[in-house]
């Protein structure tokens, strides 16, 4: 996975770089920053204080100390005033610079906590989503394993028009076709038992006739028993006739997007080694979530995400709720794994990726 979401303390995270929302000058601020500084230990103050004020937007390292970390990025991203100051930039370029400086120190991985949703109030919907843009956008570029940590599952909520319409869908969609499946399977428990009642009734007596009025008994056929006229196709001609395959769907897709391989496992969230693996070999067998990933990046609608998810043996259907949220978004071209998996995460749906 090229970066991740989890939920648990930034403190006890395995990285070599951790990001501290750090306060402008040099002093302990709250939240995330007071859990990294105590974790840390006293140094980390004291290493804090000789970097001096730091802009807004800008990122500055340290030794890690007490964590398992290699290094402390102290980042100060912007406090939110009414959305029109430039905060969603400046928290831009905060991971921005974050992230730049990681790969200049080498780092192979970086933990992120929501940067400025917490006591600097910026709304969280679009921190999230600045994030995503963030590391979508670097990815595409370097490799690292970037790590976003959520301390709970009420650190956020995901909220807006999107989302109140996404649950309508469901309600709308999902609820019925349970509703059906119920009905039917309540109208086949009505015919079975209308068939055992049948079966189980005494037969009905018939008066025995008189051999002498007895029908004489048909002559025994002896011509050749007819053939079944069934229109069965054979089997050459059905193997003939196979659809194309899994491999053979993606390339035709793949032939037809216009933007880099980066941007199709960017926005799929998917590793360069696998989607490497996966266009370089023609008998690969992808999971559901592989594949859905593959139409997310290459922005299939819902048309074509079916036909690639037939190839490989698979389709969205509208008894499963998972199915019908993933449906909702790829008909709303919402095309980002994380974003998907986050509403998937708010139902308590399995994930596409490893969150």
């Amino acid at each position: 996975m090229p970066f991740e979401i989890i939920r648990k303390d930034i403190t006890a995270v395995h990285a070599d770089a951790i990001v501290n929302t750090a306060n402008p000058r040099p002093i302990v601020g709250a939240g995330t920053d007071t859990a990294i500084h105590e974790k840390a230990g006293p140094e980390l103050l004291a290493a804090r204080k000789k970097i001096g004020d730091i802009p807004v937007g800008s990122s500055v390292e340290t030794p890690a100390f007490g964590l398992q970390a290699k290094y402390v990025l102290h980042t100060v991203g912007p406090a939110w005033i009414d959305g029109s100051h430039q905060e969603q930039a400046l928290l831009r370029k905060a991971y921005d610079s974050a992230l730049h400086l990681a790969a200049k120190l080498n780092c192979k991985s970086i933990a992120f906590p929501l940067m400025a949703s917490g006591s600097y109030c910026f709304p969280k919907d679009l921190a999230l989503q600045t994030a995503i843009d963030a590391f979508t956008a670097f990815l595409m570029e370097q490799e690292m394993d970037i790590i976003l940590v959520v301390f709970d599952r009420k650190a956020f909520r995901l909220s807006g028009s999107l989302f109140g319409d996404l649950k309508s869908f469901i309600d709308e969609n999902y609820v019925d076709t349970a509703h059906r499946a119920e009905h039917a399977a309540d109208m086949g428990n009505l015919q079975f038992d209308r068939r055992m009642e049948a079966y189980l009734a005494p037969a009905p007596r018939r008066r025995k006739q008189p051999f002498w009025n007895q029908p004489e008994s048909p002559a025994v056929c002896e011509a050749t028993p007819a053939v079944c006229q069934c229109p069965v196709d054979s089997l050459d001609n059905l193997l003939d006739g196979l659809a194309p395959t899994f491999n053979e769907t993606l390339n035709k897709f793949l032939m037809q997007h216009e933007g880099k391989d980066s941007q199709i496992y960017g926005d799929g969230c998917m590793s360069r080694q696998l989607f490497n693996k996966i266009i370089n070999s023609k008998d690969y067998s992808p999971k559901k979530s592989t594949v859905l990933q593959l139409a997310i990046g290459l922005h299939l609608n819902y048309e074509q995400t079916q036909e690639l998810l037939r190839s490989a043996g698979y389709v969205l259907t509208r008894s499963d709720k998972r199915d019908v949220v993933l449906e909702y978004y790829i008909r709303n071209r919402v095309y980002n794994v994380v974003s998907i998996d986050l509403a998937l995460d708010q139902f308590g749906l399995a994930c596409l990726g490893k969150y």
